[in-house]
């Protein structure tokens, strides 16, 4: 196992955290080689969904990979409830908790056709959009006497997004095409019993999730290198069965010849949890080296749901290019100077 381009996993160390610039085929004499990283760079999507996203990032730094995971989480922007006016709330859940609860349900609204709103423009219908909700509860006068399901006693007996409802100000039914609305229908905000009311106005602005998790539209965003097992010496028959339990199942493929005699290899490094738990057996320890790969990351990624999975990693990228493009324009403008 290189150790240029592995990190060593030992019982209770680990090492080779730091590949040596000296090995690394993007360096030479003269620096970081642009044709050799991107020669490199590989992104493979491994896993799909509505909701979620994995992928393996292979040919970068931890550095890089940790940036795009931050970008992700605090700078992608997104539309969220922001200011809430209440005129009525007779429920059991109080203003400020009302309020709260309302700010964190995800808002599915294309944050570019939304101006940012800072302190020298007020709210209008370029930076802010309006949702109204209005729902009262009342006993169903029909209902047998001994039901004892809420859906069928109550007109409302719950408050959920799918009441929160769009009302469009200036140019904004044709500016969106779709009208915006809650990501999800079904998150109950509050339930409600005869006599109970709740009508009140949100307004949405664009923001980052540095500034508030509310804007965030990442639910999860982690990575992790890729293991990497070696066998150096082979398994004894009788060691086989142990040395394949000591990994999760799929990691260890065990095959018997004719002979009856087994042999075990590697299937599926990319199933192990790296919990080293090999390494505690005398009779297995030297004959494996457990390590993981430095420049090959694997991402899982689930989305709040204001952009589909794939358009996050994407989007990162274009901010951290921005990003990237501003550094270089100002270290080109104190070229020169001196401090």
């Amino acid at each position: 196992m290189d150790s240029a381009t592995h990190v060593s996993l030992g019982l209770e160390k680990v090492s080779n955290i730091t590949a040596p610039s000296n090995t690394s085929t993007q360096l030479d004499n003269l620096g970081w080689l642009h044709t050799a990283f991107c020669a490199n760079l590989l992104v493979n999507i491994i896993q799909l969904s509505k909701s979620s996203i994995e992928f393996d990032l292979i040919g970068i730094d931890a550095s890089i990979a940790n940036a795009l995971r931050r970008i992700m989480i605090a700078e992608l922007p997104t539309v969220a409830i922001e200011h809430v006016y209440i005129w009525i709330n007779t429920s059991l859940v109080q203003d400020e908790v009302l309020a709260q609860r309302l700010g964190l349900i995800p808002i599915l609204c294309d944050p570019e056709r939304v101006e940012w709103r800072n302190t020298n423009n007020g709210p209008n219908d370029a930076n802010t959009i309006v949702f109204k909700l209005s729902a009262a509860c009342d006993r169903i006068r029909t209902a047998p006497v001994n039901e004892t399901e809420p859906a069928r006693l109550f007109t409302k007996p719950a408050l959920c997004s799918g009441d929160i409802l769009f009302a469009p100000k200036g140019d904004q039914p044709t500016r969106f095409p779709t009208p915006p609305k809650p990501v999800f229908t079904d998150i109950v905000i509050a339930k409600l019993r005869p006599g109970q009311e709740v009508v009140c106005e949100m307004h949405c602005e664009k923001g980052i999730g540095r500034d508030h998790a509310k804007w965030s539209p990442v639910a999860t965003a982690s990575y992790r290198l890729l293991p990497a097992i070696e066998i150096i010496h082979p398994i004894p028959s009788m060691l086989c069965e142990q040395f394949a339990n000591c990994f999760p199942d799929g990691v260890i493929r065990i095959d018997q010849d004719s002979r009856g005699m087994r042999t075990a290899s590697v299937q599926n490094a990319r199933l192990d949890t790296v919990s080293r738990e090999v390494l505690r057996h005398p009779l297995l320890a030297d004959k494996v080296r457990l390590g993981r790969k430095r420049d090959h990351f694997i991402f899982n990624i689930e989305s709040v749901g204001q952009y589909v999975p794939q358009v996050l990693l994407t989007g990162a990228i274009r901010l951290f290019k921005d990003k990237l493009l501003r550094c270089r324009l100002a270290a080109s403008n104190i070229r020169g100077r001196t401090f």
